[in-house]
């Protein structure tokens, strides 16, 4: 007998109708769902632990996406043809749900939670990550895990002066701005995106557009949690011990002491660092020693919400900074390029205990990533890898692979570039930046941008404008109605705040951003004031840049694979490749260059790249040479190829031979073609004939000899 899900189901847009369905698949889980628009289908699962471990004072959440092959038909690449580890996309879509859900858990539940959102069924030309927040918050609203949702997300796209919310994939290609919002019934919580240098005006209207229609998804997900009677009583859970008296105590005997530590205005991270710790240590001397190391834990704990209260404070009542900066300062800048001599461009950004070394690396097309996913194909010549050593922070840290962070991050600072690197035949390279942080102590991200741009200038590359990035910050105060909006956040302000909101941009606008709120109830105006004093702070690092590299070098540096382009008509495609690619694989031997051949239409279109002007000079005639056709009447230098009875077959184009009979070799008679000839010979013929059937060649050298007077 089938089962009878329960569905909601309801019109994001006209033509665009979302079902929610659960109580039919994964009925194990805490919680599952499947989201269906059009032929794409996903599964969110929700699972958390009844209790939380008993050293675990956090929430240990954990959000994978995932996209199956076999949702769009295809095989997994690979010798195991199964999926693997997670791709970037896949990494990338499971951070902004992961954004958008952490801060809704209730702060005393520890309990261990995965979230998991997988792609079974795919429509080719719907986006499935703007689903994907939806299905997970469904997931837990159906299921009786505590979760202060519900919430959702959806991409709107500016396209032809027109936002579309939930644009197809074909449509997010002709974008002037693409964002990923996250909100709540009330408020916003998470923005990502880039743009084409567009207004803070028009950022914002993208916002609200977005949030009307996230509202739609929270209220179905309402509706649908009250058809689930599982869902209707929570659980109830005690995942913390506390003294309430310890607290107080804590409290008393610290804020004064953190709120002047706050205003002291320390510049050094670990110098300030140390300063709060003196405060808690010094409290902690208090406690009886034998029950010091009992209670030690709760001391941390409420000191740490001490330390918070005050520095906030702090902020809000003096406006002024942890490290004494007024609320709108920019911290000190300093740059350098060409830092690397041996690299095809470098840079150092530094603004305050902030530093990235970054390097630019110019290839040819073989260089370019390949994009094999599910859903998405195709390639990438623009690729930017953010890097954050352990040493960055002065920490101990094992080396393994990339982390989450550092794949959003290196993301954030590629989209924010990428809309300024020339494309198309203005750009024959594959551009590789790498940002190395050295030093870390706020908006790393942001200098991987700053960095990234001046060792892009530093490289040659020719640039429509540089790009600067800044990481704004927000303290507020709902009850006493106040805020400050903090311009370059220290590590410490983006951890004690209420918003990381960094932006990318010209002089002109915006190319990127990516917000995350942890407080209720953000009004636009304050986010409008967050954008225009982020406006300022831009304008004045792209000032500080300027003074290093304004625009950038009139040449790639001499060491630089130049790129060069020939086109050819589509039949000679297999002559200069040869059979089994023996002709073009000779051609790089000799040459030194590289030739990467593609069929673009009725044409073949080469690129020869070399370091070497002259292996490209050579790699070029040797291809016009494959590709010339003989012309009747013609003279050519030939190279004798090989000798027979009756002549010599001289080979004039390259792959081209034609047959010098013994008789045309003289006017003289010849007995014996080796008594004028060798192989290898270099000799000069005339085309006098080409077989109209078989094409062969007829030579003569004795037309090009003076004819002796007969005797």
């Amino acid at each position: 007998m089938a089962i009878k899900a329960i569905t909601k189901t309801f019109d994001l847009e006209p033509g665009k109708t979302i079902t929610i369905e659960t109580g039919k698949l994964a009925k194990q889980a805490d919680g599952s769902v499947v989201v269906k628009m059009g032929k794409t289908m996903l599964l969110a699962t929700v699972v958390s632990a009844k209790e939380a471990r008993e050293d675990v004072d956090f929430m240990p959440l954990s959000v994978d996406y995932k996209e199956k092959y076999a949702a769009t038909g295809k095989f997994p690449g690979g010798f195991f043809k199964r999926e693997g580890r997670s791709s970037e996309l896949e990494i990338l879509v499971s951070r902004l749900v992961d954004r958008a859900l952490r801060p809704l858990f209730p702060d005393d539940y520890h309990a261990e939670t995965q979230v998991l959102i997988q792609l079974v069924s795919a429509d080719p030309d719907i986006a499935p990550d703007a689903l994907a927040a939806l299905a997970a918050s469904s997931a837990l609203a159906v299921s009786d895990i505590p979760f202060n949702g519900p919430i959702s997300e959806v991409r709107v796209a500016l396209i032809n002066d027109e936002f579309v919310v939930n644009p197809s994939l074909s449509q997010i290609e002709e974008a002037e701005l693409e964002l990923m919002v996250a909100a709540s019934m009330d408020n916003i919580m998470m923005v990502e995106g880039e743009m084409k240098e567009v207004s803070e005006k028009v950022m914002l209207e993208a916002l609200k557009v977005a949030h009307n229609a996230i509202k739609i998804q929270c209220q179905a997900q309402i509706e649908l949690a009250e058809m689930v009677e599982k869902a209707k009583e929570k659980r109830t859970y005690c995942h913390e011990t506390n003294d309430e008296d310890l607290r107080k105590q804590v409290k008393e005997a610290t804020y004064q002491k953190c709120y002047d530590v706050a205003l002291q205005g320390i510049n050094d991270k670990h110098a300030r660092t140390e300063a709060f710790e003196a405060v808690r240590d010094e409290f902690l001397e208090t406690i009886p020693e034998e029950e010091r190391e009992e209670k030690e834990g709760l001391v941390k704990k409420y000191f740490h919400d001490v330390e918070k209260e005050a520095v906030r404070n702090a902020i809000l009542n003096e406006r002024i900074r942890l490290d004494g900066r007024k609320l709108d300062e920019i911290r000190n800048i300093w740059c350098e390029v060409d830092y690397l001599p041996a690299t095809h461009g470098s840079a150092v950004f530094t603004r305050g205990e902030t530093q990235a070394l970054v390097t630019v690396t110019l290839g040819n097309k073989m260089d370019a990533q390949t994009i094999d996913g599910a859903l998405i194909e195709g390639s990438n010549n623009f690729i930017l890898h953010y890097n954050f050593p352990g040493f960055s922070t002065g920490e101990v840290k094992r080396m393994f692979g990339p982390a989450r962070r550092e794949i959003g991050h290196g993301n954030l600072a590629e989209r924010a570039l990428k809309q300024v690197v020339p494309s198309g035949e203005d750009n024959p390279y594959t551009i590789r930046i790498v940002s190395d942080i050295l030093e870390s102590n706020g908006s790393s991200s942001m200098a991987s941008v700053c960095g990234g741009t001046l060792a892009l200038m530093d490289a040659g590359i020719k640039i429509s404008k540089p790009v600067a990035g800044i990481a704004m910050g927000l303290i507020t105060d709902t009850e006493a109605g106040k805020y400050a909006v903090l311009s370059d956040i220290l590590g410490d302000e983006d951890h004690l705040g209420d918003m990381d909101f960094k932006v990318t941009g010209t002089e002109n606008g915006i190319t990127a951003c990516q917000m995350d709120i942890k407080v209720d109830g953000l009004s636009y105006e304050v986010l409008e004031e967050a954008l225009e004093q982020a406006r300022k702070g831009r304008m004045h690092i792209l000032g500080e840049m300027a003074k290093t590299l304004d625009k950038p070098r009139d040449d790639y540096k001499e060491f630089v694979p130049r790129i060069e382009k020939m086109m050819i008509a589509k039949e000679f495609i297999g002559a200069v490749i040869g059979p089994g690619g023996k002709v073009i694989q000779e051609i790089q031997a000799e040459t030194g260059a590289t030739i990467i051949i593609e069929e673009e239409g009725n044409f073949g279109i080469i690129d020869i790249a070399s370091s070497d002007k002259n292996s490209i000079e050579k790699a070029k005639n040797w291809i016009k040479g494959i590709t010339a056709m003989p012309e009747l009447n013609e003279v050519y230098l030939g190279t004798v190829k090989s000798i027979v009875s009756f002549g010599a077959f001289i080979e004039i184009l390259p792959g081209k031979d034609g047959l010098l009979h013994i008789s045309e070799i003289d006017w003289k008679r010849i007995e014996n073609v080796e008594d004028v000839l060798q192989e290898g010979d270099k000799v000069k013929v005339k085309l006098i004939g080409i077989d109209e059937k078989t094409g062969k060649l007829k030579l003569s050298r004795k037309v090009l000899i003076e004819r002796p007077p007969k005797s």
